[in-house]
């Protein structure tokens, strides 16, 4: 086996008699700095199809703080193996951290890995991790992709127990939807595992290694779409059961018992919810197995989708009340200030209340006290009515100046305006690709020096609704909130900039149609402040913009018709 760097996490030993691809399955990892790759499974395990052989060209010696195009400097390498290496490192002109694979030029998979990192780099869809540059330098090809320091391999996941059902519906939809939208694209995993996916910290599922994953390894199938879907399959039997579908133990998980054969997850856990069990089975009806009470089986990802569509949705659980912890008495409202405090253990003596007023002075003074409250009483309503009749005679003299509702409103208090906190943020795409859906948080992070931007067009300042109707972000606000305005500083200024606010049902909405316009701005200046005109409760608010300036080029695109975000508030 080839030799792996010593900052790399162990991979279970194979058998001898595996093939170079087998092997080749202990590989790279794709971005995430605590979980790291650890790949035990074998390809033929999940149908992953015919292999080609390793490359003959030798890894290239590279080590810490050697730079690539004199912008990414590797930090420690994550896989040494077959002819290839796996890095983290760091982009330092963006200053984020990156993940590397690099292979010889003149190594017998390179042209493949370029062609696949490129197909899925076009692919632009947030739910995948995304290709930032695929390049062919110095007798090296490299791919650089992002690396998600806050998202968690399903390995890990499982490491501790199986998923909650809510978590693994919400799994196997989103992973699901976003391979029939690969599909759709031409593009294939092949090397869908729980290495593979990963959840953020927001709850947002992401698959890594589209494509590129298989190429490395020189992967193919001659039906990509049921492999997938297979491998769908099998995520979601680990998510239910924490074993893993086949006789071989993968994953830190441990495989079904020997010449059992396939069953369904209901029957190797108690308490496994039916329906997921049954679309398990669908998924995994592929090499012999059966579909679970005779329904068709799904061998691509889009029939899968329609499958869980057909499912009674699966709702998340109730949040867990908890009781407010009981009330504590201070020695302040004890009275026991500067009073020697009691040694441990020692019961306290509560002290009795002392005895209501029973003697003839006491009875005297409460009928005292009671006089005077009604004569104050008494006196409380007789100028109540002298007042109201005043003002019934000055309601009839018409030479007396009234005063109106306009004044009583302007004599009042103006209502303090409040910053709304903004909590997520994700790239809205209504037709085409993506912007650059990694940095909507630099809208909001509060430093003015870090942007999202668009790419440059070549119409404008309206942009071409046949080809792109607007590009923007959706931002959550954590719960339903009554916007106001939104402040918005842009980076360039120009002939005009229109903005658009939108109230959205959630972070990731359908189609723009679905959405309620609520205010619109143009300027041709940096900054805008788009004012609500129509008052609505969201939690989550789009921020479109339908035109763009005119910019010269700079070090992230050409010149052209193009915007970019610096801060965004939203006020309430």
């Amino acid at each position: 086996m080839a030799e792996r760097s010593t900052a790399a996490v162990d991979v279970a030993d194979n058998s001898g008699d595996e093939s170079l691809t087998a092997q080749a399955d202990q590989s790279t990892a794709d971005g995430v700095a605590k979980n790291r790759e650890r790949d035990t499974d074998i390809d033929e395990a999940q149908g992953s199809g015919g292999t080609e052989g390793p490359g003959k060209a030798s890894p290239p010696e590279l080590h810490s703080g050697h730079k690539l195009a004199r912008r990414y400097r590797l930090e420690e390498c994550v896989t040494r193996l077959d002819g290839f290496s796996s890095w983290r490192a760091v982009d330092e002109k963006l200053r984020r951290a990156v993940g590397v694979h690099i292979l010889p030029a003149d190594h017998a998979r390179a042209r493949s890995v370029l062609a696949a990192a490129r197909s899925s780099a076009l692919l632009g869809d947030p739910r995948f991790v995304q290709v930032l540059d695929a390049v062919e330098e110095n007798d090296l090809v490299y791919v650089v992709h992002e690396w998600l320091p806050d998202a968690t391999e399903l390995t890990t996941l499982l490491a501790s127990g199986p998923l909650e059902v809510y978590d693994a519906y919400q799994m196997v939809s989103q992973v699901s939807a976003a391979m029939a939208a690969a599909h759709r694209e031409g593009l294939a995993h092949l090397r869908l595992n729980p290495n593979a996916v990963l959840r953020t910290s927001t709850g947002q599922w992401r698959i890594r290694g589209l494509a590129v994953n298989a190429a490395l390894r020189g992967i193919s199938s001659d039906t990509p779409q049921r492999t997938d879907t297979e491998a769908i399959g099998a995520l979601l039997y680990a998510a239910l059961t924490q074993r893993w579908p086949y006789e071989n133990d993968a994953y830190g998980l441990s495989g079904l018992p020997k010449d059992v054969g396939l069953i369904a997850p209901d029957q190797v856990r108690a308490g496994v919810h039916r329906g997921l069990s049954e679309l398990t089975m669908r998924a995994l009806a592929n090499d012999g197995a059966t579909a679970s009470r005779h329904e068709s089986a799904c061998t691509t990802p889009e029939e899968l989708v329609k499958a869980i569509g057909e499912m009674p949705r699966i709702r998340p659980p109730e949040p867990a009340f908890t009781a407010p912890p009981e009330y504590q008495r201070t020695t302040y409202q004890q009275g026991t200030y500067g009073r020697q405090t009691a040694h441990p253990g020692v019961t306290q003596p509560v002290p009795t209340p002392p005895p209501p007023l029973q003697s003839r002075t006491g009875r005297a003074l409460k009928w005292g006290v009671s006089a005077l409250l009604i004569a104050a009483l008494g006196l409380g309503s007789w100028q109540l009515a002298d007042a109201l009749m005043d003002q019934g005679n000055n309601s009839d003299d018409t030479n007396q100046t009234q005063t109106t509702d306009d004044s009583d409103k302007n004599s009042g208090k103006t209502k303090p305006v409040q910053q709304l906190k903004i909590e997520d943020a994700q790239e809205f795409v209504a037709k085409g690709g993506a912007q650059a859906p990694e940095d909507v948080a630099k809208t909001y992070d509060g430093d003015s020096s870090t942007y999202w931007r668009t790419k440059s067009f070549v119409d404008g300042p309206d942009m071409n609704p046949a080809y792109k109707p607007g590009v923007g972000i959706v931002y959550d606000l954590g719960s339903a909130r009554t916007v106001s305005a939104a402040s918005i500083r842009l980076l360039y200024p120009g002939d005009h900039t229109t903005v658009t606010l939108y109230a959205a049902d959630s972070l990731t909405p359908s189609s723009l149609d679905s959405m309620e316009k609520i205010g619109t701005v143009t300027t041709n200046g940096t900054s805008a402040t788009v004012k609500v005109t129509k008052q609505v409760k969201t939690q989550y608010v789009l921020v479109w913009l339908t035109a763009l300036p005119y910019a010269e080029g700079d070090q992230y695109s050409g010149s052209g018709f193009k915007q970019a975000i610096t801060d965004l508030k939203f006020t309430g």
